[in-house]
Protein backbone atom coordinates (compact mmCIF):
# COMPACT_ATOMS: atom_id res chain seq x y z
CA UNK A 1 0.00 0.00 0.00
CA UNK A 2 2.33 2.22 0.97
CA UNK A 3 4.61 1.81 -2.18
CA UNK A 4 1.24 2.23 -4.65
CA UNK A 5 1.12 5.20 -2.10
CA UNK A 6 4.15 6.88 -3.44
CA UNK A 7 3.76 5.86 -6.99
CA UNK A 8 0.32 7.65 -7.58
CA UNK A 9 0.48 10.39 -5.33
CA UNK A 10 0.28 12.52 -8.53
CA UNK A 11 -2.92 11.27 -9.58
CA UNK A 12 -4.12 11.07 -5.59
CA UNK A 13 -3.80 15.04 -5.52
CA UNK A 14 -5.59 15.52 -8.86
CA UNK A 15 -8.21 13.49 -7.80
CA UNK A 16 -8.36 15.03 -4.08
CA UNK A 17 -8.18 18.47 -5.49
CA UNK A 18 -10.57 17.92 -8.40
CA UNK A 19 -13.24 16.55 -5.49
CA UNK A 20 -12.89 18.75 -2.92
CA UNK A 21 -12.64 21.81 -5.39
CA UNK A 22 -16.12 20.90 -6.60
CA UNK A 23 -17.29 20.24 -3.04
CA UNK A 24 -16.36 24.23 -1.74
CA UNK A 25 -17.87 25.41 -4.66
CA UNK A 26 -21.43 23.33 -4.28
CA UNK A 27 -21.41 24.29 -0.52
CA UNK A 28 -20.66 27.87 -0.72
CA UNK A 29 -16.97 27.02 1.19
CA UNK A 30 -14.50 29.36 -1.23
CA UNK A 31 -12.07 32.19 0.40
CA UNK A 32 -13.58 35.56 -0.33
CA UNK A 33 -13.57 39.17 1.12
CA UNK A 34 -16.95 38.39 2.35
CA UNK A 35 -20.33 36.70 2.28
CA UNK A 36 -22.57 36.14 0.11
CA UNK A 37 -25.46 37.34 1.73
CA UNK A 38 -27.55 38.96 -1.56
CA UNK A 39 -28.95 37.93 -4.60
CA UNK A 40 -26.89 40.42 -6.72
CA UNK A 41 -23.67 38.87 -4.72
CA UNK A 42 -24.57 35.19 -5.65
CA UNK A 43 -24.92 35.85 -9.34
CA UNK A 44 -22.06 38.26 -9.92
CA UNK A 45 -19.63 35.49 -7.47
CA UNK A 46 -21.21 32.17 -9.45
CA UNK A 47 -21.07 33.83 -12.69
CA UNK A 48 -17.41 34.97 -12.24
CA UNK A 49 -16.93 31.42 -10.98
CA UNK A 50 -18.14 29.79 -13.93
CA UNK A 51 -16.08 31.69 -16.28
CA UNK A 52 -12.89 31.01 -14.26
CA UNK A 53 -13.57 27.53 -14.17
CA UNK A 54 -14.31 27.54 -18.57
CA UNK A 55 -10.90 28.88 -18.39
CA UNK A 56 -8.88 26.51 -16.42
CA UNK A 57 -10.76 23.72 -18.54
CA UNK A 58 -9.60 25.41 -22.03
CA UNK A 59 -6.41 26.23 -20.71
CA UNK A 60 -5.94 22.25 -19.47
CA UNK A 61 -7.14 21.17 -22.45
CA UNK A 62 -5.02 23.03 -25.00
CA UNK A 63 -2.35 21.83 -22.81
CA UNK A 64 -3.13 18.56 -23.44
CA UNK A 65 -3.05 19.33 -26.84
CA UNK A 66 0.61 21.07 -27.26
CA UNK A 67 1.91 18.24 -25.58
CA UNK A 68 1.01 15.85 -27.99
CA UNK A 69 1.72 17.42 -30.65
CA UNK A 70 5.29 18.48 -29.33
CA UNK A 71 8.16 16.64 -30.58
CA UNK A 72 8.89 14.80 -27.19
CA UNK A 73 6.59 11.49 -26.62
CA UNK A 74 4.71 11.95 -23.94
CA UNK A 75 3.54 8.94 -21.43
CA UNK A 76 0.98 7.09 -20.58
CA UNK A 77 1.25 8.35 -17.13
CA UNK A 78 1.42 12.12 -18.41
CA UNK A 79 -1.39 11.23 -20.89
CA UNK A 80 -3.68 10.34 -18.03
CA UNK A 81 -2.78 12.80 -15.73
CA UNK A 82 -3.99 15.24 -18.48
CA UNK A 83 -7.10 13.95 -18.88
CA UNK A 84 -8.02 13.58 -14.80
CA UNK A 85 -7.49 17.58 -15.37
CA UNK A 86 -9.72 18.47 -18.12
CA UNK A 87 -12.42 15.77 -16.58
CA UNK A 88 -12.15 17.86 -13.13
CA UNK A 89 -12.36 20.96 -14.54
CA UNK A 90 -15.38 20.01 -16.52
CA UNK A 91 -17.14 18.91 -13.51
CA UNK A 92 -15.86 21.85 -11.45
CA UNK A 93 -17.31 24.29 -14.18
CA UNK A 94 -20.77 22.07 -14.20
CA UNK A 95 -20.85 22.64 -10.28
CA UNK A 96 -20.72 26.14 -10.75
CA UNK A 97 -22.81 26.27 -13.39
CA UNK A 98 -25.30 24.30 -11.57
CA UNK A 99 -25.16 26.37 -8.55
CA UNK A 100 -25.66 29.70 -10.50
CA UNK A 101 -28.90 28.65 -11.58
CA UNK A 102 -30.28 27.41 -8.43
CA UNK A 103 -30.45 30.35 -6.29
CA UNK A 104 -31.30 29.67 -2.54
CA UNK A 105 -33.64 31.00 -1.27
CA UNK A 106 -32.24 32.59 1.82
CA UNK A 107 -31.01 35.67 0.37
CA UNK A 108 -31.79 39.01 0.13
CA UNK A 109 -33.08 40.70 -2.56
CA UNK A 110 -31.14 43.27 -4.33
CA UNK A 111 -27.31 44.56 -3.27
CA UNK A 112 -24.45 46.43 -4.45
CA UNK A 113 -22.29 45.95 -7.64
CA UNK A 114 -19.11 46.91 -5.95
CA UNK A 115 -20.18 44.81 -2.60
CA UNK A 116 -21.17 41.87 -4.94
CA UNK A 117 -17.15 41.63 -6.36
CA UNK A 118 -15.82 41.41 -3.25
CA UNK A 119 -17.81 37.99 -2.65
CA UNK A 120 -16.58 36.29 -5.39
CA UNK A 121 -13.91 33.86 -4.28
CA UNK A 122 -9.48 34.72 -4.36
CA UNK A 123 -9.19 32.06 -6.63
CA UNK A 124 -11.59 33.18 -9.08
CA UNK A 125 -10.05 36.50 -8.99
CA UNK A 126 -6.61 35.11 -9.45
CA UNK A 127 -7.52 32.94 -12.53
CA UNK A 128 -9.45 35.69 -14.33
CA UNK A 129 -6.20 37.87 -13.93
CA UNK A 130 -3.82 34.72 -14.78
CA UNK A 131 -6.32 33.62 -17.66
CA UNK A 132 -6.23 36.90 -19.40
CA UNK A 133 -2.93 37.77 -19.30
CA UNK A 134 -1.62 34.23 -20.79
CA UNK A 135 -4.11 34.87 -23.16
CA UNK A 136 -3.05 38.76 -24.69
CA UNK A 137 0.24 37.28 -24.72
CA UNK A 138 -0.79 34.11 -26.51
CA UNK A 139 -0.24 31.40 -24.01
CA UNK A 140 -3.36 30.05 -23.47
CA UNK A 141 -1.92 26.71 -21.70
CA UNK A 142 -0.19 29.25 -19.22
CA UNK A 143 -2.47 28.42 -16.45
CA UNK A 144 -2.75 24.87 -17.50
CA UNK A 145 1.21 24.67 -17.07
CA UNK A 146 2.16 26.47 -13.79
CA UNK A 147 -0.81 23.78 -12.30
CA UNK A 148 1.09 20.61 -13.70
CA UNK A 149 3.92 22.33 -11.91
CA UNK A 150 2.07 21.29 -8.81
CA UNK A 151 2.90 17.44 -9.42
CA UNK A 152 6.63 18.41 -9.20
CA UNK A 153 5.63 18.76 -5.11
CA UNK A 154 2.95 16.45 -5.01
CA UNK A 155 4.22 14.97 -1.99
CA UNK A 156 4.04 18.87 0.05
CA UNK A 157 0.48 19.38 -1.48
CA UNK A 158 -0.93 16.08 -0.34
CA UNK A 159 1.05 17.26 3.04
CA UNK A 160 -0.81 20.09 3.36
CA UNK A 161 -4.49 18.17 3.02
CA UNK A 162 -3.29 15.39 5.73
CA UNK A 163 -2.19 18.94 8.21
CA UNK A 164 -5.90 20.44 7.26
CA UNK A 165 -7.16 16.70 8.53
CA UNK A 166 -5.26 17.12 11.63
CA UNK A 167 -6.63 20.45 12.23
CA UNK A 168 -10.44 19.17 11.83
CA UNK A 169 -9.61 16.26 13.93
CA UNK A 170 -7.99 18.64 16.59
CA UNK A 171 -11.71 20.87 16.26
CA UNK A 172 -13.47 17.32 17.62
CA UNK A 173 -11.80 17.03 20.46
CA UNK A 174 -11.87 18.72 24.12
CA UNK A 175 -7.95 19.43 23.59
CA UNK A 176 -8.18 23.38 23.23
CA UNK A 177 -11.04 23.67 26.09
CA UNK A 178 -9.08 21.17 28.91
CA UNK A 179 -6.02 23.59 27.86
CA UNK A 180 -7.45 26.86 28.50
CA UNK A 181 -9.11 25.19 31.61
CA UNK A 182 -5.46 25.11 33.28
CA UNK A 183 -5.40 29.05 32.74
CA UNK A 184 -8.93 29.83 33.94
CA UNK A 185 -8.18 29.98 37.49
CA UNK A 186 -5.61 32.68 37.62
CA UNK A 187 -8.79 34.68 36.46
CA UNK A 188 -6.34 36.49 34.02
CA UNK A 189 -7.58 39.74 32.27
CA UNK A 190 -8.68 39.70 28.84
CA UNK A 191 -5.41 41.19 27.09
CA UNK A 192 -3.22 38.87 29.27
CA UNK A 193 -5.56 35.68 27.86
CA UNK A 194 -5.07 36.64 24.45
CA UNK A 195 -1.51 36.49 25.10
CA UNK A 196 -1.26 33.22 26.40
CA UNK A 197 -3.61 32.08 23.68
CA UNK A 198 -1.57 32.89 20.80
CA UNK A 199 1.27 31.52 22.86
CA UNK A 200 0.03 28.06 23.51
CA UNK A 201 -1.39 28.38 19.91
CA UNK A 202 2.15 28.57 18.54
CA UNK A 203 2.92 24.47 19.14
CA UNK A 204 -0.13 23.38 17.16
CA UNK A 205 0.53 25.43 14.59
CA UNK A 206 4.12 23.82 13.72
CA UNK A 207 2.43 21.04 13.91
CA UNK A 208 -0.50 21.55 11.72
CA UNK A 209 1.36 23.26 8.26
CA UNK A 210 0.25 26.73 8.50
CA UNK A 211 -1.23 30.01 9.99
CA UNK A 212 -4.21 29.62 8.18
CA UNK A 213 -4.56 25.82 8.62
CA UNK A 214 -4.95 26.37 12.42
CA UNK A 215 -7.17 29.72 12.50
CA UNK A 216 -9.60 27.45 10.45
CA UNK A 217 -8.78 24.33 12.84
CA UNK A 218 -8.97 25.76 16.54
CA UNK A 219 -9.93 29.71 15.94
CA UNK A 220 -13.49 29.42 16.75
CA UNK A 221 -12.40 27.74 20.20
CA UNK A 222 -10.14 30.48 20.56
CA UNK A 223 -12.65 33.13 19.84
CA UNK A 224 -14.97 31.82 22.07
CA UNK A 225 -13.15 31.32 25.36
CA UNK A 226 -12.03 34.88 25.04
CA UNK A 227 -15.43 36.10 24.49
CA UNK A 228 -16.36 34.31 27.51
CA UNK A 229 -13.31 35.85 29.95
CA UNK A 230 -14.46 39.31 28.98
CA UNK A 231 -12.40 40.12 26.06
CA UNK A 232 -13.93 42.65 23.61
CA UNK A 233 -14.92 41.37 20.32
CA UNK A 234 -11.82 43.26 18.50
CA UNK A 235 -9.39 41.87 21.12
CA UNK A 236 -10.76 38.49 20.31
CA UNK A 237 -11.00 38.80 16.88
CA UNK A 238 -7.11 39.93 16.67
CA UNK A 239 -5.85 36.87 18.98
CA UNK A 240 -7.93 34.41 17.03
CA UNK A 241 -6.76 35.95 13.58
CA UNK A 242 -2.83 35.88 15.28
CA UNK A 243 -2.97 32.70 16.84
CA UNK A 244 -1.75 30.87 13.71
CA UNK A 245 1.24 33.76 13.27
CA UNK A 246 3.58 32.58 15.80
CA UNK A 247 4.17 29.32 15.04
CA UNK A 248 5.25 29.10 11.49
CA UNK A 249 8.98 29.25 12.26
CA UNK A 250 9.11 26.56 14.53
CA UNK A 251 9.76 22.78 14.27
CA UNK A 252 8.33 20.79 12.19
CA UNK A 253 6.14 23.27 10.40
CA UNK A 254 5.91 22.49 6.45
CA UNK A 255 6.33 25.82 5.23
CA UNK A 256 9.57 25.86 6.85
CA UNK A 257 10.59 22.23 5.16
CA UNK A 258 9.40 23.26 1.79
CA UNK A 259 11.77 26.27 2.13
CA UNK A 260 14.83 24.06 2.96
CA UNK A 261 14.01 21.44 -0.28
CA UNK A 262 13.27 24.39 -2.45
CA UNK A 263 16.81 26.05 -1.33
CA UNK A 264 20.07 24.33 -0.49
CA UNK A 265 21.76 27.14 0.83
CA UNK A 266 19.29 26.29 3.81
CA UNK A 267 18.94 23.88 5.92
CA UNK A 268 15.98 22.70 8.61
CA UNK A 269 17.93 22.28 11.25
CA UNK A 270 19.28 26.20 10.89
CA UNK A 271 16.12 27.36 10.01
CA UNK A 272 13.92 25.91 13.35
CA UNK A 273 17.28 27.26 15.30
CA UNK A 274 16.93 30.67 14.49
CA UNK A 275 13.35 30.03 14.44
CA UNK A 276 13.33 29.54 18.21
CA UNK A 277 14.45 33.49 18.18
CA UNK A 278 12.36 35.08 15.99
CA UNK A 279 9.46 33.44 17.79
CA UNK A 280 10.59 34.66 21.15
CA UNK A 281 10.90 37.89 19.22
CA UNK A 282 7.39 38.15 17.25
CA UNK A 283 6.04 36.65 20.83
CA UNK A 284 7.30 39.56 23.04
CA UNK A 285 6.01 42.07 20.78
CA UNK A 286 2.58 40.87 20.95
CA UNK A 287 2.48 40.76 24.39
CA UNK A 288 3.89 43.89 24.80
CA UNK A 289 1.38 45.74 22.50
CA UNK A 290 -1.41 43.85 23.94
CA UNK A 291 -0.68 44.40 27.43
CA UNK A 292 0.00 48.08 27.01
CA UNK A 293 -1.94 49.77 23.77
CA UNK A 294 -5.32 50.27 24.75
CA UNK A 295 -5.68 47.73 27.82
CA UNK A 296 -8.62 48.03 29.12
CA UNK A 297 -8.69 45.44 32.34
CA UNK A 298 -7.07 45.46 35.62
CA UNK A 299 -4.26 43.35 35.73
CA UNK A 300 -5.46 41.54 38.90
CA UNK A 301 -4.86 37.86 39.24
CA UNK A 302 -6.45 35.66 41.20
CA UNK A 303 -4.03 35.11 44.52
CA UNK A 304 -1.42 31.61 43.83
CA UNK A 305 -2.51 29.84 46.84
CA UNK A 306 -6.19 29.66 45.32
CA UNK A 307 -5.28 30.00 41.34
CA UNK A 308 -2.53 27.16 41.64
CA UNK A 309 -3.61 23.95 42.91
CA UNK A 310 -7.04 24.39 40.76
CA UNK A 311 -5.13 24.92 37.84
CA UNK A 312 -2.59 21.70 38.71
CA UNK A 313 -5.77 19.89 39.24
CA UNK A 314 -7.00 21.14 35.95
CA UNK A 315 -3.98 19.30 34.11
CA UNK A 316 -5.05 16.24 35.33
CA UNK A 317 -7.41 15.69 32.02
CA UNK A 318 -4.67 16.57 29.85
CA UNK A 319 -2.56 13.84 31.13
CA UNK A 320 -4.25 10.78 29.41
CA UNK A 321 -3.83 12.76 25.81
CA UNK A 322 0.07 13.27 26.51
CA UNK A 323 0.15 9.33 27.22
CA UNK A 324 -1.67 8.54 23.96
CA UNK A 325 0.77 11.22 21.78
CA UNK A 326 3.74 9.80 23.39
CA UNK A 327 2.23 5.80 22.95
CA UNK A 328 1.95 6.22 19.44
CA UNK A 329 5.51 8.20 18.61
CA UNK A 330 7.02 5.35 20.75
CA UNK A 331 5.16 2.67 18.44
CA UNK A 332 6.59 4.23 15.54
CA UNK A 333 9.73 4.39 16.66
CA UNK A 334 10.41 1.03 18.08
CA UNK A 335 7.90 -1.01 15.56
CA UNK A 336 8.60 0.84 12.48
CA UNK A 337 12.07 2.52 13.32
CA UNK A 338 10.51 6.37 12.65
CA UNK A 339 11.02 9.15 14.52
CA UNK A 340 8.66 11.97 14.74
CA UNK A 341 10.46 15.01 12.65
CA UNK A 342 9.50 17.57 10.49
CA UNK A 343 9.49 14.81 7.31
CA UNK A 344 7.41 11.90 9.25
CA UNK A 345 4.83 14.32 10.97
CA UNK A 346 2.44 14.63 7.90
CA UNK A 347 1.82 11.32 8.50
CA UNK A 348 2.24 10.32 12.18
CA UNK A 349 -0.29 13.29 13.05
CA UNK A 350 -3.49 11.70 11.52
CA UNK A 351 -2.72 8.68 14.10
CA UNK A 352 -2.29 10.44 17.02
CA UNK A 353 -4.87 12.81 16.38
CA UNK A 354 -7.16 9.36 15.56
CA UNK A 355 -5.64 7.88 18.68
CA UNK A 356 -6.92 10.47 20.42
CA UNK A 357 -10.62 10.90 19.44
CA UNK A 358 -10.30 6.54 19.64
CA UNK A 359 -9.54 7.85 23.46
CA UNK A 360 -12.11 10.15 23.99
CA UNK A 361 -14.66 7.73 22.54
CA UNK A 362 -14.32 5.42 25.04
CA UNK A 363 -13.45 7.65 28.04
CA UNK A 364 -16.51 9.91 27.41
CA UNK A 365 -19.04 6.30 26.88
CA UNK A 366 -17.51 5.23 30.55
CA UNK A 367 -18.28 8.59 32.03
CA UNK A 368 -21.97 7.85 30.57
CA UNK A 369 -21.81 4.59 32.43
CA UNK A 370 -21.27 5.67 35.45
CA UNK A 371 -23.08 8.95 35.77
CA UNK A 372 -25.93 7.02 33.85
CA UNK A 373 -26.75 10.67 32.37
CA UNK A 374 -26.23 12.04 29.04
CA UNK A 375 -22.67 12.83 28.06
CA UNK A 376 -22.79 14.91 24.91
CA UNK A 377 -20.91 13.38 22.28
CA UNK A 378 -21.32 12.40 18.76
CA UNK A 379 -19.60 9.33 18.93
CA UNK A 380 -16.12 8.01 16.83
CA UNK A 381 -17.67 7.69 13.60
CA UNK A 382 -19.23 10.94 13.92
CA UNK A 383 -16.42 13.22 14.69
CA UNK A 384 -14.37 11.32 12.31
CA UNK A 385 -16.99 12.18 9.54
CA UNK A 386 -17.40 15.55 10.89
CA UNK A 387 -13.79 16.07 10.27
CA UNK A 388 -13.33 14.81 7.08
CA UNK A 389 -16.69 16.07 5.54
CA UNK A 390 -14.89 19.67 7.06
CA UNK A 391 -11.61 18.75 5.80
CA UNK A 392 -12.88 18.01 2.24
CA UNK A 393 -14.35 22.22 2.02
CA UNK A 394 -11.31 23.37 3.27
CA UNK A 395 -8.75 21.09 1.19
CA UNK A 396 -11.05 22.15 -1.97
CA UNK A 397 -10.66 26.00 -0.75
CA UNK A 398 -7.23 25.75 -0.01
CA UNK A 399 -5.51 23.89 -2.89
CA UNK A 400 -7.49 25.46 -5.66
CA UNK A 401 -6.20 29.33 -3.84
CA UNK A 402 -2.61 27.84 -3.66
CA UNK A 403 -2.44 26.32 -7.72
CA UNK A 404 -3.86 29.60 -8.69
CA UNK A 405 -1.07 31.15 -6.60
CA UNK A 406 1.48 29.43 -8.31
CA UNK A 407 -0.37 30.93 -11.75
CA UNK A 408 -0.17 34.08 -10.49
CA UNK A 409 3.50 33.56 -9.93
CA UNK A 410 3.88 32.64 -12.76
CA UNK A 411 2.51 36.13 -14.31
CA UNK A 412 4.75 37.69 -12.51
CA UNK A 413 7.61 35.50 -13.40
CA UNK A 414 6.40 35.61 -16.80
CA UNK A 415 6.18 39.43 -16.75
CA UNK A 416 9.65 39.81 -15.95
CA UNK A 417 8.86 42.67 -13.55
CA UNK A 418 11.50 41.07 -11.16
CA UNK A 419 14.20 41.90 -13.96
CA UNK A 420 13.26 46.28 -13.57
CA UNK A 421 14.94 45.78 -10.19
CA UNK A 422 19.02 45.53 -9.67
CA UNK A 423 19.96 41.66 -9.85
CA UNK A 424 22.08 42.84 -6.89
CA UNK A 425 22.69 45.79 -4.79
CA UNK A 426 25.97 47.14 -3.77
CA UNK A 427 24.00 47.74 -0.41
CA UNK A 428 22.77 44.81 1.98
CA UNK A 429 20.26 47.67 3.47
CA UNK A 430 19.03 48.64 0.28
CA UNK A 431 18.57 45.94 -0.27
CA UNK A 432 16.82 44.58 2.08
CA UNK A 433 14.26 47.51 2.04
CA UNK A 434 12.91 46.07 -1.13
CA UNK A 435 12.80 42.82 0.20
CA UNK A 436 10.71 43.57 3.17
CA UNK A 437 8.31 45.63 0.95
CA UNK A 438 8.24 42.93 -1.95
CA UNK A 439 7.69 39.83 0.46
CA UNK A 440 4.76 41.77 2.52
CA UNK A 441 3.18 42.27 -1.08
CA UNK A 442 3.30 39.03 -1.80
CA UNK A 443 1.98 37.55 1.99
CA UNK A 444 -1.04 40.19 0.96
CA UNK A 445 -1.94 38.72 -2.64
CA UNK A 446 -0.32 34.74 -2.29
CA UNK A 447 -1.14 31.96 -0.69
CA UNK A 448 2.01 30.91 1.32
CA UNK A 449 3.33 27.99 -0.18
CA UNK A 450 2.67 29.20 -3.85
CA UNK A 451 5.00 32.36 -2.65
CA UNK A 452 7.72 30.28 -1.19
CA UNK A 453 8.26 29.04 -4.77
CA UNK A 454 8.44 32.42 -6.85
CA UNK A 455 10.08 33.90 -4.35
CA UNK A 456 12.99 31.08 -4.36
CA UNK A 457 13.06 31.47 -8.16
CA UNK A 458 12.90 34.94 -8.33
CA UNK A 459 13.64 37.72 -5.06
CA UNK A 460 16.01 35.12 -3.14
CA UNK A 461 18.81 35.36 -5.88
CA UNK A 462 18.96 39.04 -5.71
CA UNK A 463 18.82 38.86 -1.84
CA UNK A 464 21.84 36.31 -1.82
CA UNK A 465 23.87 38.23 -4.74
CA UNK A 466 23.25 41.64 -2.64
CA UNK A 467 25.07 39.98 0.53
CA UNK A 468 22.05 39.12 2.65
CA UNK A 469 22.86 35.52 4.87
CA UNK A 470 19.87 32.86 3.20
CA UNK A 471 19.07 32.24 6.56
CA UNK A 472 18.83 35.69 7.14
CA UNK A 473 16.54 36.41 4.48
CA UNK A 474 14.49 33.17 4.85
CA UNK A 475 13.70 34.29 8.52
CA UNK A 476 12.49 37.78 7.06
CA UNK A 477 10.31 35.97 4.64
CA UNK A 478 8.72 34.33 7.22
CA UNK A 479 7.70 37.14 9.33
CA UNK A 480 7.04 39.31 6.25
CA UNK A 481 4.40 36.45 5.04
CA UNK A 482 2.40 36.45 8.02
CA UNK A 483 2.46 40.16 8.27
CA UNK A 484 1.13 40.10 5.09
CA UNK A 485 -1.44 37.81 5.71
CA UNK A 486 -2.80 39.98 8.55
CA UNK A 487 -2.89 43.31 6.23
CA UNK A 488 -5.20 44.76 4.01
CA UNK A 489 -6.72 44.60 1.52
CA UNK A 490 -7.13 40.81 1.47
CA UNK A 491 -5.70 40.03 4.85
CA UNK A 492 -6.10 36.36 4.65
CA UNK A 493 -5.76 35.24 8.36
CA UNK A 494 -8.46 37.55 8.73
CA UNK A 495 -10.97 36.03 6.06
CA UNK A 496 -10.67 32.67 7.86
CA UNK A 497 -11.21 34.30 11.19
CA UNK A 498 -14.39 35.68 10.11
CA UNK A 499 -15.42 32.08 8.14
CA UNK A 500 -14.86 30.20 11.63
CA UNK A 501 -16.06 33.21 13.74
CA UNK A 502 -19.62 33.68 11.65
CA UNK A 503 -20.23 36.84 9.33
CA UNK A 504 -22.39 38.43 12.59
CA UNK A 505 -19.55 38.29 15.02
CA UNK A 506 -17.09 40.39 12.51
CA UNK A 507 -20.38 42.57 11.83
CA UNK A 508 -21.45 43.34 15.52
CA UNK A 509 -17.73 44.07 16.14
CA UNK A 510 -17.81 46.75 13.26
CA UNK A 511 -21.11 48.56 14.65
CA UNK A 512 -18.63 48.86 18.03
CA UNK A 513 -18.05 52.46 18.94
CA UNK A 514 -15.03 53.82 20.51
CA UNK A 515 -11.85 55.52 19.45
CA UNK A 516 -10.28 55.11 16.30
CA UNK A 517 -7.60 52.23 17.61
CA UNK A 518 -10.67 50.58 19.42
CA UNK A 519 -12.96 50.07 16.50
CA UNK A 520 -10.36 48.98 14.05
CA UNK A 521 -8.30 47.16 17.11
CA UNK A 522 -8.42 43.89 15.11
CA UNK A 523 -6.41 44.96 12.36
CA UNK A 524 -4.01 47.54 13.99
CA UNK A 525 -2.58 45.53 17.02
CA UNK A 526 -1.42 42.63 14.70
CA UNK A 527 -0.19 45.19 12.42
CA UNK A 528 1.89 46.90 15.07
CA UNK A 529 3.13 43.78 17.02
CA UNK A 530 4.52 41.66 13.64
CA UNK A 531 5.63 45.27 11.83
CA UNK A 532 7.94 46.17 14.68
CA UNK A 533 8.90 42.70 14.86
CA UNK A 534 9.59 42.35 11.17
CA UNK A 535 11.68 45.38 10.73
CA UNK A 536 13.60 44.29 14.22
CA UNK A 537 13.92 40.56 12.20
CA UNK A 538 15.26 42.41 9.06
CA UNK A 539 17.38 45.16 9.96
CA UNK A 540 18.68 44.91 13.29
CA UNK A 541 21.18 41.41 11.97
CA UNK A 542 22.27 43.17 9.39
CA UNK A 543 24.27 45.31 12.30
CA UNK A 544 26.85 42.30 12.70
CA UNK A 545 27.53 41.01 9.41
CA UNK A 546 26.33 43.58 6.87
CA UNK A 547 29.61 46.04 5.19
Amino acid sequence: MIAFGLSAQRYILVILVMLCAVTATLTRHHIAMRAMETRLDYTVSYTLQTIANAMLLGSSAVFRQSSLGSSTAISAEELLLHNFWIVGFACLTLASLYRLFRVPGNLAPGGRLGQAFLAVPLYTVMCLISGTYFGLIGHSSGIGIYLGKMMELSDMFLNVGLYVWVGMMLKQTRLATLVFNVFRPWRMPPEMLAVVAVLVAAVPTAYTGASGIFVIAAGAVIYSELRAAGARRHLALAATAMSGSLGVVLRPCLLVVVIAYLNREVTTDELFGWGIWVFILTATMFGLVAMTVNRQGKFDLAPTAQALPASLKALRPLLPYALVMVGVVLLYRFALDVTMDEFSAPRLLPVIMLSILVYEHFSLKRRKARTSGEVPHQGLEGSVRNATNDTTAEIGALLLLLGLSVSIGGVIERSHIMEAFPQAFDSAWSAMLLMVVILVILGMIMDAFGAVILVTATVATIAYASGIHPIHFWMVTLVAFELGYLSPPVALNHLLTRQVVGEAEVLAAQQEGGTFYQRYERIIMPLIAMGISLLLVAFVPLLFYAT
